[in-house]
């Protein structure tokens, strides 16, 4: 960026004309637009100005894409929450029928439709084997007097000097849950069914159910 002076004269008290310079700086997007010859037909104050609405038109439309998106993520979510509630209803339903089904029967025969449905080649065998292993859990604790609504609360009020195998229960416990709240998505494979089973077996073991 050059300076450029600016010719200009002054009139001393005698009469006599004298020389004079200015000096001025061009802006480098003045001397750009002097360049390219768009200061020929607008001036650089107007292009500045418009640049400057343009500047805000941009600054108010990227807020409101993000007032957008956030109101999108908080939809995305609440509904994301509501499905999974919805899933884990349905999982619950699905426990009370097979409790109305087969739960009145003696806890050795819930047992062998464990050990029958873990021995099954179908995944869906393998969901439902964990699920009446934690059906049985939760109606031995419950009958020997833990409080709470859930497997998870009487799970909570053991402490591990009452139940050695308290951690295999809720590992056991955590991957039921997988298969309420994630439903068809959760891919469970016969080495985490075997295991969670076998964790199963381990608390019912200690607990003398057999």
């Amino acid at each position: 960026m050059q300076p450029t002076i600016t010719p200009a004269t002054t009139t001393s008290e005698s009469g006599l004309t004298i020389p004079g310079a200015g000096l001025g700086v061009d802006s480098p997007l003045a001397g750009l637009l002097d360049n390219i010859g768009v200061t020929n037909f607008v001036d650089t104050e107007t292009i500045l100005a418009i640049l400057n609405i343009l500047w805000s038109i941009y600054a108010i439309l990227a807020y409101l894409l993000c007032i957008i998106m956030l109101a999108l993520y908080v939809y995305a979510s609440t509904r994301y929450k509501q499905l999974l509630e919805l899933r884990a209803a349905m999982v619950a339903e699905k426990e009370r029928i097979y409790d109305e089904r087969f739960r009145s029967g003696p806890k050795n025969d819930r047992l062998k439709d464990v050990h029958t449905h873990i021995a099954s080649d179908h995944p869906n065998d393998w969901k439902l084997a964990i699920i009446e292993a934690d059906i049985i859990l939760d109606q031995v604790l419950k009958e020997a007097g833990y409080g709470g609504v859930s497997l998870g609360e009487r799970l909570r009020s053991i402490s591990p000097s009452q139940l050695q195998s308290l951690d295999m229960a809720w590992q056991a416990h955590k991957v039921r849950n997988q298969i309420a709240h994630e439903g068809a998505d959760f891919i469970l494979t016969k080495r985490i069914a075997e295991e969670t089973i076998k964790q199963y077996l381990a608390v019912f073991n200690e607990l003398e159910i057999r």
